[in-house]
């Protein structure tokens, strides 16, 4: 079985399913920080784009604003074939404070934020980091909307969200993404890539290792049981089987893993290469945990 390797968004522009993550070049713990090592950082970058990656996942919050200043410093002024994803609504004050603010006014300062980091007159793709309890979702997709109508940012779309929040959205206006945590052993989000695949809404899942943000290690590269066995016949390594499986998931799933590491980025891109038999599929869908 065999997968297409680009997803069109609704204008026309597409991007390679398998994009890159940024957050990880961000200082630790809990990216907060510049990158320890930038110049590195900045051959990481480059090396993605020389691989063919041309979606790039980040956000005000990582750093706050060092991981934007990164892709910038290193990519701009950024081909006209890359697509730069970032986030607004999370406020970071130190590696262990942090506040959510969804309010139109807090979206706005962040964008504006985020167009300096990027040096950008307009952001590709601005999504809701996470939904504010204090402010009602309607209130944020307006703000959203509203940038997107002042030309500052060019789709929109939101992150961390359920099933009834993503219909609500939808209801109120055109979004071109929800991003989640998902992975072949998580799969909450299940109900949600189906409904994203129908409306033509691309699905970008965080976590494909089930790695935890906050702590290294990704569970899912150690191939323990079906994953690893699979990842055996087909003479791969657990992590691009986990990644082949989101690519197999549906036609609008953009993968964004994230590394620190050029070998490993590598063998990332090259996940995109595997196919699946049915009777695998079959295997790995028993891996689903929730």
């Amino acid at each position: 079985m065999t997968v297409s390797h680009d997803f069109s968004f609704p204008d026309g522009t597409t991007v390679r399913r398998l994009g890159y993550g940024a957050m990880r070049l961000t200082g630790q713990p809990s990216n907060f920080g510049p990158y320890a090592d930038w110049d590195q950082g900045k051959r990481l970058l480059r090396r993605a784009l020389e691989l063919g990656i041309n979606f790039i996942d980040t956000a005000r919050a990582y750093g706050p604003g060092w991981n934007e200043r990164l892709i910038s410093e290193v990519l701009h002024p950024f081909p006209t074939d890359l697509l730069i994803a970032t986030k607004g609504g999370v406020v970071k004050k130190s590696a262990t404070e942090r506040y959510l603010d969804g309010s139109p006014a807090g979206l706005r300062r962040d964008c504006e934020e985020s167009l300096k980091n990027l040096r950008v007159d307009c952001i590709d793709l601005y999504q809701l980091h996470w939904v504010d309890p204090q402010v009602p979702l309607a209130e944020s997709v307006q703000g959203l909307a509203q940038l997107r109508e002042e030309g500052k940012v060019r789709r929109i779309g939101v992150s961390n969200v359920s099933l009834e929040q993503v219909k609500e959205v939808v209801a109120l206006t055109a979004i071109a993404s929800v991003q989640n945590r998902f992975s072949v052993a998580e799969r909450g989000s299940d109900p949600i890539v189906d409904f994203c695949a129908q409306e033509g809404i691309a699905f970008l899942p965080y976590g494909p290792l089930g790695a935890d943000p906050m702590q290294p290690g990704a569970p899912l590269a150690a191939g323990e049981g079906a994953l690893g066995e699979i990842a055996r016949e087909l003479k791969a390594t657990p992590t691009q089987v986990a990644l082949a499986w989101l690519l197999h998931r549906a036609a609008n799933v953009i993968p964004i893993p994230g590394t620190r590491s050029e070998l490993h980025l590598e063998e990332n891109v090259q996940a995109r290469e595997l196919a699946f038999s049915d009777e695998q599929l079959e295997r790995l869908a028993g891996l689903a945990r929730f």
